[in-house]
């Protein structure tokens, strides 16, 4: 773990995509082994695939420390809700409240229910969102709210879940 002297979190730029994905990818490792090897993919998020996540409408935001993002968090209005897209931190830089320092700034910035999903395998990631007030939904409901939300294949759906924070 490495220590960090907070700079600031802000909204990322565009040129900065490169940087998004290595932390993406990187922090991502964790779920190799982890998720259904039918679901892994190499790498965890291509280029294109962060592109077209931001013209749909993903907004990143990074969390920077002695002048380097360490972490970021998505955030996309779809419908009534916000949801949390993509929330990944460094491996050297977790468990130091940047994760929840990210999800602090993105509610206060929100406003509206917020909706999250995840992997079921994952439970580190279950746990960081019930932390933020997050309530883990039953696994029917969870699958509704994944399938109308967010546009993923029938097989993420069956094997992730979704949290709701109620404002």
């Amino acid at each position: 773990m490495q220590s960090t002297e907070f700079t600031g979190i802000r909204r990322c730029r565009d040129e900065e995509r490169a940087v998004i994905l290595d932390i993406v990818n990187t922090a991502a490792e964790a779920y190799r082994g982890v998720i259904p090897a039918d679901c892994w993919h190499e790498p965890y998020m291509p280029p294109l695939e962060l592109a077209d996540e931001i013209a749909a409408g993903v907004e990143m935001w990074g969390y920077e420390a002695s002048g380097r993002m360490i972490g970021v968090m998505g955030i996309q209005t779809v419908r009534d809700a916000d949801l949390i897209r993509h929330a990944y931190v460094l491996p050297e830089y977790q468990g130091q409240g940047i994760g929840g320092a990210l999800m602090s700034r993105l509610r206060r910035h929100s406003g509206r229910r917020m909706l999250v999903g995840t992997w079921a395998a994952a439970t580190w990631a279950i746990r960081f969102y019930q932390r933020h007030d997050f309530q883990l939904l039953s696994p029917q409901s969870g699958r509704v709210l994944l399938k109308s939300y967010w546009s993923i294949s029938d097989r993420q759906a069956e094997t992730s879940v979704a949290l709701v924070n109620a404002r």
